[in-house]
């Protein structure tokens, strides 16, 4: 599993004077989710369409299957299913009819349309017209013509850009199952934080063309801190008592505000209010969000 199936190295894109990717070394292993995250206009899809072989960078290295894109365009693209943007499909047709023109184009089994339509649960409806489909449901089409030639490994830039909470919901679980049951390697583009974190195993932020934070979210999730809030009904006693405990915190009003303690130290400070009859109204844990931890990473100005 320590394979890397992508691996860019001082991965450069310039127009004229402006440099929409810089410096930008990528790393993904097999049977990574890769959450690929940034602000509208980061550089996450010019990075993208370098990595199909759709435009060529002003410099720097593209391996993808230790393979070089320049020199090894075709074989890369055979291993690897893309959904750039919005799909592509003929409304009349139905799904069925839609796969059928790629599956000649790129002459793969026909029991292999029945086979993408089952991952992405679009057997019931493989015979209505698609212009008919929700969003939700044209993305799970182009996925499944993403899947059409059995890649090992799936680019998708924004699959859940527009769709309301269901869709959303319904392309997430889709993606995580695919290198569970399916063996693949998937990159997958947003700027939902939220999303990402919830389906992605390794996470890297863009910022204006460069990479700014690479690693695995258990890793992001172990950085992140909390803080204990406590209501007492004698705040000023219950700070010196905390202090007496090593536990210095902040008081305002009836709230006292600690930095992150352990459980047992939580436990012995409860127990020690009550012994000496404080009321304790409330305990709760703030958890810092990942969302949080992002945005110190790329700075408050970004919009992410």
């Amino acid at each position: 599993m320590s394979e890397n199936i992508i691996q860019t190295a001082n991965l450069w894109k310039t127009y004229k004077d402006r440099a929409a990717v810089r410096e930008l070394d990528l790393h993904i292993k097999k049977g990574d989710i890769y959450g690929f995250l940034g602000p509208n206009g980061a550089g996450k899809t010019t990075t993208i369409r370098m990595l199909l072989g759709l435009i060529k960078p002003t410099k720097g290295v593209i391996r993808v299957f230790d393979k070089d894109i320049r020199k090894e365009r075709m074989d890369i693209l055979r291993r690897v299913g893309s959904l750039v943007e919005y799909p592509s499909y003929y409304g009349h047709l139905n799904a069925v009819e839609n796969l059928e023109v790629l599956r000649r184009i790129i002459n793969v089994p026909k029991s292999r349309i029945d086979e993408v339509l089952s991952i992405v649960d679009l057997t019931k409806d493989a015979k209505r017209a698609v212009k008919g489909y929700s969003l939700g449901m044209k993305q799970r089409l182009g996925i499944a013509s993403a899947l059409l030639g059995d890649p090992e490994l799936l680019i998708l830039d924004e699959p859940t850009n527009g769709l309301d909470p269901a869709g959303i919901q319904e392309i997430r679980e889709l993606i995580k199952r695919m290198p569970l049951e399916h063996g693949i390697t998937v990159l997958v583009s947003s700027h939902l934080l939220s999303e990402v974190e919830q389906m992605a195993s390794r996470v890297g932020i863009i910022r204006e063309g460069k990479m700014v934070l690479q690693d695995t979210i258990a890793s992001l999730q172990s950085q992140t801190g909390s803080t204990i809030r406590l209501m007492v009904s004698a705040p000023e006693q219950a700070i010196k008592l905390a202090r007496e405990q090593g536990q210095f915190g902040q008081q305002q009003g009836a709230v006292l505000t600690f930095p992150y303690m352990d459980n047992t130290a939580v436990a012995l400070l409860i127990r020690r209010l009550i012994e000496q009859e404080h009321d304790v109204y409330r305990v709760e844990e703030q958890r810092q969000s990942l969302e949080d931890l992002f945005l110190r990473v790329i700075g408050e100005g970004a919009s992410v």
